[in-house]
């Protein structure tokens, strides 16, 4: 059993893991225009993705590649932040709550983040609670710093995992609510966790609020169980992926329709925060950073369908669902071959630096060819994808990795016009 962490908005914007992604996967194939944000009601999250008042399909597929680089990958919420202005002016996108003012911006980047954040962590840890055969549930407060005084009274509560109080309390219970369950086996158990054996439930506690059709203390629209729809559906996805490696990244994608899977695959590399990650991952392999500080593998999203047909028939191989990729072998071996000045220019090339990198989201989205480039010393089948940029022509071969299901990156190296200024 994975640790318990310390509450649902903590933990979800730590380390993600195989049934919080696997649920919010499964969104992703019903993306849901809308106007208001309860267009979408209850248990009809747990299968639709929706921001309130996005009803363009390019614009919901954009903010989709978002939220779920910021769920799949643990980003920040200044790099999510950082996503949804330039989502937001892509698309010339007006009118949404919270556009007038910074203070409204931030709380609406807040909103969207946090809430995606803990109703998909809380959904994963569901799963993981009814596998982990408890006993008990216990709720726990977040410990908010204004708390509502309502979810307060819950805290310490131990209750059988059927206990109907969890059809309609199991949270998140209202927007930015960061309550939490965990799971003992013994009352002992229960007291080491924070919880309170025999606590009663506090007297009215299913009474329905005529304000918002809940019961008292859950906001409105969110008297169900986040999660508690698709469990079973949930854990099947997760026992795909159970380590915490790139591989997560790029999991449970085959849920997704192809068509919408391409427009996300595009998305995701569209997004300033995917540029960001890919130079910075770069620049630290390139700066000497110890390989154990490094993530072995950096993921620039999946092959769209059209590329995978053409390289596989290009190649010979099966390469449906493979992702593009950095490793830090391959990037030292690009400084090694095509970082020098002087070695470059001889040949009409510039030495590769790591804002170079940053490029090749852009590149693999749309190159002007791909062309086959024989094999490697390995072994391994490689293509050449090539795309002209800011008058300079980036050339970028790849490595069919049959192993780890990707198209690793194996070189890269860019021709100038001649006369042109050096960057």
């Amino acid at each position: 059993m994975p640790e318990q962490h310390p509450s649902t908005v903590s933990g979800a914007l730590k380390k993600p893991f195989a049934e919080q992604v696997a649920f919010f996967r499964a969104k992703l194939g019903n993306l849901v225009p809308t106007e208001r944000w309860d267009d979408l009601w209850e248990e009809q999250h747990d299968t639709g993705f929706m921001v309130a008042g996005a009803a363009k399909a390019d614009l919901l597929s954009d903010l989709g590649a978002a939220v779920d680089r910021a769920i799949a990958e643990g980003k920040s919420l200044d790099a999510f932040r950082k996503d949804f202005r330039t989502i937001v002016e892509k698309h010339g996108w007006h009118g949404w709550t919270g556009e007038d003012t910074a203070a409204g911006r931030a709380w609406r980047t807040r909103t969207i983040y946090r809430t995606n954040a803990a109703t998909s962590y809380s959904a994963g840890r569901r799963v993981q609670l009814e596998q982990g055969n408890f006993f008990f549930w216990i709720y726990r407060h977040g410990g908010s710093e204004h708390p509502r005084l309502v979810h307060l009274s819950w805290n310490g509560l131990a209750l059988p995992p059927a206990h109907p109080f969890w059809g309609t309390h199991y949270p998140p219970s209202a927007f930015n609510c960061s309550c939490y369950v965990v799971g003992a086996r013994s009352e002992r158990g229960v007291r080491r966790l924070g919880g309170e054996p025999g606590k009663a439930l506090p007297k009215g506690w299913n009474a329905i609020d005529p304000k918002t059709g809940a019961p008292t203390g859950i906001g409105k629209g969110w008297g169900y169980a986040p999660g508690a729809s698709v469990a079973t559906i949930v854990q099947a996805m997760a026992e795909k992926v159970r380590q915490w490696d790139y591989r997560i990244a790029k999991a449970f994608m085959d849920s997704v329709p192809a068509r919408q899977r391409d427009a996300l695959a595009a998305s995701y590399r569209s997004l300033p925060s995917t540029a960001d990650d890919a130079r910075r991952y770069a620049q630290r392999v390139i700066d000497g950073a110890e390989l154990a500080e490094i993530a072995p593998v950096q993921t620039l999203g999946l092959l769209s369908s059209a590329q995978s047909r053409e390289i596989g028939t290009m190649k010979g191989a099966d390469v449906d669902l493979f992702d593009f990729s950095l490793a830090p072998s391959d990037i030292k071996h690009v400084r090694r071959q095509h970082g020098d000045d002087a070695t470059e220019a001889r040949q009409g090339q510039r030495a590769i630096v790591a804002q170079d990198y940053a490029v090749l989201p852009t590149l693999l989205n749309k190159p002007d060819a791909i062309e086959d480039a024989g094999t490697s010393d390995l072994n391994e089948p490689l293509v050449r994808l090539v795309r002209e940029i800011h008058g300079e022509r980036f050339n970028a071969v790849f490595a069919v990795r049959r192993g780890r299901r990707t198209l690793a990156l194996k070189t890269m190296y860019v021709h100038v016009k001649r006369g042109a200024p050096p960057r």
